[in-house]
C-alpha cells in the first residue's frame, strides 16, 4: 500500500473509529510474494536475475493479505493510489533522492 493511503487510514482511525477496536488498513490487493517481487523488478526495469533466492524457513510467508472490510464499511476507508502506482511513485522516488539513502547502504556494507 502506498504511503499516502496508509495515513489517510490512520487519520480515518483518530477521528471516526472507536475507541479500543482494532481496525486493518491496507491496500485491498492480495498478491504471492513471487507477485510483488516481479512488480517491482518491473517498475525498477531489472530482471529476475536480481534476485537472489533464499531456502524457504519455517513459517515462510508466502503473501500478505489484510481483511479492509471492516475499515472500509465503517469508516468509508478505501485504497486511492493503486498498487503499480504506488510502486513506480516509490521507485522514483528512490532514484530521484539517492543523496540520501545510498550513503546509508554504504555503511550497512562497511
Amino acid at each position: 500500500m502506498h504511503v499516502s493511503d496508509h495515513c489517510r487510514g490512520i487519520q480515518l482511525v483518530l477521528e471516526k473509529g472507536r475507541a479500543g477496536e482494532v481496525y486493518n488498513i491496507g491496500g485491498g490487493t492480495e498478491l504471492s510474494n513471487r507477485d510483488l517481487t516481479g512488480r517491482l523488478l518491473e517498475a525498477c526495469g531489472a530482471g529476475w536475475d536480481m534476485v537472489r533466492p533464499v531456502a524457504d524457513r519455517k513459517g515462510h510467508d508466502r503473501r500478505y493479505s489484510l481483511d479492509i472490510t471492516k475499515i472500509s464499511e465503517e469508516l468509508g476507508y478505501a485504497p486511492q493510489t493503486g498498487l503499480d502506482e504506488g510502486l513506480a511513485a516509490t521507485v522514483a522516488c528512490y532514484r530521484d533522492n539517492r543523496s540520501w539513502w545510498e550513503p546509508l547502504k554504504a555503511r550497512e556494507v562497511a
